[in-house]
């Protein structure tokens, strides 16, 4: 391995010290994010371990999968934590997607693995070429801003936290790594099944795309770089400025706000002043109604905020009354109430 040219990972998060678990498919994304660290462990300073999950999909292929990673690590005297879960039973429990289940239950397993003390750090080999797929997909689904961040280079957890130090990282570098220090590694088969949103769009959309644009996935993942860095602009403006807008229960005769004794239901409704909404400029005023819909558990599309703000009436919509006394009922059982000076929102029970 000393005879390839290192990969190139963000090594900021990463201090003497620490304990890093490497999230270990055997593809060769997080082949060469295991090797890299192995081989950079002690100019670092870090304990090095890796976890599997076998998901109890593609049967023999998956299992050949858990040998292969066993192998790795007993060559290279990397601790492994392995673990069995079964996808097709969650899809059952919960309806989740398949996609949508394995990634949960993948991030369940990361979790313990943090709060019970085997690890400071679990580390994703998420690349460039993901984040870009990832900006992509949220795209063509109608994401918020916050959507087009895509993939976090950190994400802190309460306790522990996971890193992706592979996202400036091309997956063309890292199999061309692998190849230079004859480093096999795994293929899962499904990952050229056009059937899943991620693949047609790896497979079939991007090199169309790429034709009009040949650095396409930099400037997405650019683009998501941009975007978290905005959202965390707003988030800071947010904080600061919700807690003046944001009001509790209703307004009672005389002055004051009646607020709920059952517990749990002062929670469940916030009303805004309409004219401090006046005062907000159309961005901020969209995401303060936006964070009050988050604060009772619900999130709004882009058309269900549109009614909103013509319930207020700064907008027009033939479908809303935007007059006291009127009632807007949203998904997640939200509800909007007009009087003459606020807008209240509140769950309906």
């Amino acid at each position: 391995m000393s005879a390839a040219a290192p990969l190139p990972f963000d090594r900021t998060q990463i201090q003497p010290g620490d304990r890093l678990c490497v999230a270990l498919s055997g593809g060769a994304d997080s082949v060469a994010l295991l090797l890299t660290l192995h081989a950079a462990r002690e100019p670092l300073g870090i304990g090095l371990s890796a976890v599997h999950v076998h998901h109890g999909l593609r049967g023999a292929e998956a299992d050949a999968d858990q040998r292969f990673v066993e192998d790795l690590c007993i060559a290279h005297d990397i601790p492994l934590h392995l673990h069995q879960t079964s996808v097709p039973d969650r899809v059952a429990q919960t309806h989740e997607t398949i996609e949508e289940a394995a990634r949960n239950l993948r991030y369940e397993i990361f979790t313990n693995l943090l709060t019970s003390g085997h690890a400071d750090t679990i580390l994703t080999a998420h690349t460039l070429d993901d984040q870009s797929e990832t900006v992509l997909m949220k795209i063509l689904r109608g994401a918020w801003t916050e959507g087009l961040s895509a993939i976090h280079p950190t994400i802190t957890l309460a306790k522990g936290k996971i890193l992706r130090p592979f996202l400036q990282t091309r997956r063309a570098e890292i199999e061309a790594f692998l190849k230079s220090i004859n480093q096999p590694w795994r293929t899962d088969s499904t990952n050229t099944d056009t059937a899943y949103t991620r693949n047609k769009i790896r497979h079939e959309l991007l090199p169309q795309l790429r034709t009009y644009n040949p650095n396409l996935d930099q400037t997405l993942a650019n683009m998501a770089e941009l975007a978290r860095e905005e959202e965390t602009r707003w988030q800071t403006e947010l904080n600061r400025l919700l807690p003046q807008l944001l009001l509790p229960g209703k307004p009672v005769r005389g002055g004051g706000r009646a607020v709920s004794t059952t517990p749990g239901q002062s929670h469940s409704e916030v009303s805004i002043e309409l004219d401090r909404l006046r005062t907000l400029d159309p961005a901020l005023r969209r995401r303060v109604l936006r964070a009050a819909a988050r604060q009772l558990g619900a999130r709004l599309t882009f058309d269900e905020t549109a009614r909103l703000l013509a319930l207020c009436g700064f907008r027009s919509d033939p479908t809303v009354a935007a007059r006291t006394g009127s009632t807007l009922h949203l998904p997640s059982g939200l509800r909007a109430d007009r009087s003459p000076r606020e807008l209240r929102l509140y769950r309906q029970q």
